[in-house]
């Protein structure tokens, strides 16, 4: 299913000619109401995983495995992500990088070749001419053995339509699509995946059997996925989704944050755990639970969110929160959006049943001086007094070292990004 794309018919033309090139070979939001009798609670243990089970590939026998290795990669950052996220079973019902088949059909149908729900290929990219089918490769992080990668095919990359359909655009404004044409590589490997250890990290990310272990049993469980620093509006619109008509009485809330690799201006992962860590405890809230996800951002929109809701469903969530222009890009040229405001959020509910998670849909907040954070709509019709802050005077202010206000901003959220070292200075 193709995303529309935004670009000009001279844009096209020149982004057309990059690619080439660059292919060579390879061909702030509150819950919107539902009826109450729609109201309908799910017990999260009982949530079942996609496909229906949930993929654990660690082995007990981690020397043997090491042991039948014939080759040695070393992981990038968006390639240490996904291996984890298929050894430990958040990209159930994967147990190895996408086939061909599997990838050709995601790409063109949202699907793999089976017909199961899958929006984003999951496929380890090479250009060793070396490697061969028959191959087992040892994968590392440094001098850490992460996995064993027993190849069972080698295919040229369909990068055009790869990025075409996925990201809705062929233009390398998009950072998805310039990941795919500048850094991945012209192959695709597929194959099965041995489990050997977890990543090291400067952030804790639990296996989705260790998470659903700490869920309650017999409540609904909301999953909030951001990549930022969560301020008073991200607090507001995820702890105001526990109110949605959707969720059972006694829900909670799963914040899982991505803190793997994600746009260049963005801020750092570990820097953002930093933020998620003091607010946490500043907040003690305990209707709200915090996890953190090794996951490299797409910025595919509408396509990104169904794979979140995938993620978070292995996780054991039941719902999941779909912000305003949810994964979404802007153009490093113009500055314009490659998404509709409202396009994530209904691909996911078109996608909600057959996918098995109930979309919780937000609306834009704002803050008011009379009634502080209410929907831009309730502000409109009361006239109420609206206050704003945008990201960039955020930042200026945070570089300057001047007063942010407390209805924008945690003070201990700011405090973190005010240190040293942590890239704001």
């Amino acid at each position: 299913q193709t995303i529309p794309t935004r670009a000009t018919a001279t844009m096209v033309k020149f982004t057309a000619i990059v690619l080439a090139l660059a292919f060579g070979a390879a061909s702030a939001f509150a819950p919107m109401r539902t009826p109450a009798a729609l109201r309908k609670s799910v017990i999260s243990n009982m949530q079942e995983p996609h496909g229906g089970t949930l993929v654990d590939l660690f082995v007990d026998d981690k020397e043997a495995a090491i042991k039948s290795c014939t080759k040695t990669i070393q992981l990038n950052p968006r390639q240490l992500c996904d291996v984890e996220l298929i050894t430990n079973g958040g990209f159930s019902p994967l147990t190895g990088f996408m086939n061909e088949d599997d990838y050709l059909s995601v790409v063109n149908d949202v699907k793999l070749a089976n017909g199961l729900l899958f929006s984003l290929p999951v496929v380890f990219d090479t250009d060793d001419e070396s490697i061969v089918v028959g191959d087992k490769i040892l994968l590392k992080q440094d001098d850490l053995e992460i996995a064993t990668f027993t190849i069972e095919s080698k295919y040229l990359a369909q990068k055009p339509l790869e990025c075409l359909n996925c990201y809705g655009t062929s233009s390398i404004e998009h950072p998805g699509t310039l990941m795919v044409a500048m850094e991945k590589g012209k192959y695709y490997l597929s194959g099965a995946l041995e489990g050997l250890n977890k990543p090291v990290r400067d952030f804790p990310c639990k296996t989705p059997k260790e998470v659903r272990a700490e869920l309650p049993d017999d409540k609904d469980v909301v999953a909030f996925q951001c990549r930022n620093p969560v301020h008073r509006a991200h607090y507001e619109l995820f702890t105001r989704a526990l109110d949605d008509e959707k969720v059972g009485k006694d829900g909670v809330v799963m914040v899982h944050p991505t803190c793997g690799p994600t746009q260049a201006d963005d801020i750092d992962g570990t820097v953002r755990y930093k933020t998620y860590e003091v607010l946490k405890e500043e907040t003690a809230n305990p209707r709200v639970i915090w996890n953190y996800l090794p996951y490299s951002m797409h910025m595919a929109g509408p396509r990104e969110a169904i794979h979140h809701m995938m993620i978070r469903k292995n996780f054991g969530c039941t719902h999941f929160i779909i912000g305003r222009d949810m994964a979404g890009s802007k153009s490093s040229l113009d500055g314009e959006d490659f998404y509709g405001a409202y396009e994530a959020q209904e691909f996911a509910e078109s996608k909600s049943a057959e996918l098995g998670v109930k979309c919780v849909p937000s609306l834009n907040l704002v803050f008011t001086e009379e009634e502080g954070y209410v929907t831009a709509d309730e502000a409109e019709t009361k006239g109420l007094t609206k206050k704003n802050l945008s990201g960039t005077k955020f930042r200026k202010a945070l570089r300057a070292g001047e007063e942010i206000p407390e209805w924008f901003a945690f003070k201990s959220v700011v405090e973190v990004l005010r240190a040293p070292g942590n890239g704001i200075n």
